[in-house]
């Protein structure tokens, strides 16, 4: 093989996706409840995505960003719209719209004194992989053979005011939050934690970032998390979901974070035709009428229908979850890499994630029926553990 042993793959190619399933070179099929780990959030070659993509690789996928393009603009338009009316800055991926954040958080601070750069971010939080959103993981498994870590980071427990509070001060240019942590087992923020960090970063004067890489793009059952919540951010990092499955990365941000000037920051491919294309149409897509609403709804039977497996069984120990992002932790003595293997071996794809659990993201335009596939599948899995 001529890749680097960077992930544990399961043991089979992919070579074609329909709706919510995909087939591998073998022609086996299976229900696809990752989504690409929550990208293809329309599923897979929706046709409207597809004809948009195509029509878009007929007249321009890509130029620089030393002109203007209309795809660009048009979703940086439904981007603002559709959030707190931020301006729009286009990257690649999640990483890399974290990344510039946390340039605009060190900027906005640096602008109010000079030793105003200390960065707050939860333990077991998850960013990304670049050095900076690295740093802002909280989480020294995935750190320790890349230190020194960039400086000016400290962290603090998630969902907990008090701890929180004790480690702001004028020091702190921004607080960097996940509504809902996806990486470590989908653990959501509380209302009041989320209320009160909004005013720790009034009171001193520090932008509050939320990360929705993951929650974002309607997985909720809202276009973006913080709705739910009610607590608007200053910076808001989105990707993933974005372009349907075409690479794809934004940060919006309010009047008061909008500090970037020409020669700040930059992308060679951020904001090109064909992704911002795509973007477009997820974006069209989402925010029809009723679809929020119905994935909502299709999220609580979901999580009904895990509760009823969850009584049956004594290794499932905690459903977690909003919208179609749900996390099932088992017991400390079974592995959910075992959990998501006999599923895989069934024709489920599932995610494994901290905490021991079992991320269920599937495709925002998954059936009932195919929800109920799933549930079926995971008992069957479950009974061979």
């Amino acid at each position: 093989m001529y890749l680097m042993n960077t992930y544990n793959r399961f043991p089979a190619t992919l070579v074609q996706g329909k709706g919510s399933w995909v087939y591998d070179i073998k022609g086996k099929a299976y229900l696809d409840f990752t989504s690409g780990i929550a990208v293809n959030v329309l599923g897979h070659s929706h046709p409207k995505l597809v004809e948009a993509i195509k029509d878009q690789a007929e007249k321009l996928i890509h130029c620089s960003n030393l002109y203007w393009n209309l795809p660009q603009m048009e979703l940086a338009e439904l981007l603002s719209r559709n959030t707190f009316g931020g301006k729009v800055f286009f990257a690649n991926t999640g990483t890399e719209a974290n990344e510039a954040a946390i340039k605009i958080a060190r900027k906005y601070g640096r602008r109010k004194k000079e030793n105003k750069f200390k960065i707050l971010s939860a333990w077991n939080s998850f960013h990304g992989r670049t050095l900076g959103s690295l740093t802002a993981t909280g989480q020294p498994k995935y750190q320790k053979p890349f230190e020194p870590l960039v400086p000016g980071f400290e962290y603090f427990e998630f969902n907990n005011v008090e701890d929180l509070k004790n480690k702001m001060s004028d020091d702190v240019c921004a607080v960097f939050l996940e509504p809902i942590q996806g990486e470590s087992g989908i653990i959501p923020s509380t209302k009041e934690f989320l209320e009160e960090t909004r005013k720790l970063c009034d009171e001193y004067d520090a932008l509050l970032i939320f990360d929705e890489v993951q929650c974002g793009m309607g997985r909720t059952g809202s276009l973006f998390a913080y709705q739910k919540y009610g607590v608007v951010p200053d910076i808001l990092t989105v990707a993933k979901g974005l372009g349907g499955g075409v690479p794809i990365g934004a940060v919006i941000v309010s009047e008061k974070a909008n500090v970037l000037e020409p020669g700040d920051h930059g992308t060679t491919f951020g904001g090109n035709p064909l992704a911002c294309r795509a973007g477009v149409t997820v974006i069209k897509e989402l925010t029809k009428e009723g679809f929020l609403e119905d994935v909502e709804r299709k999220g609580n039977y979901l999580i009904e229908e895990l509760m009823e497996i969850k009584k049956q069984s004594d290794i499932v120990k905690e459903i977690r979850g909003v919208g179609l992002m749900i996390g099932i932790q088992f017991v400390e003595d079974v592995s959910n890499r075992e959990i998501a293997m006999k599923c895989f071996e069934e024709g489920l794809l599932v995610v494994p994630a901290g905490n021991n659990t079992v991320r269920f993201l599937p495709p925002l335009i998954v059936e009932y029926g195919e929800i109920d596939i799933a549930v079926r599948i995971l008992r069957e899995a479950l009974k061979k553990i």
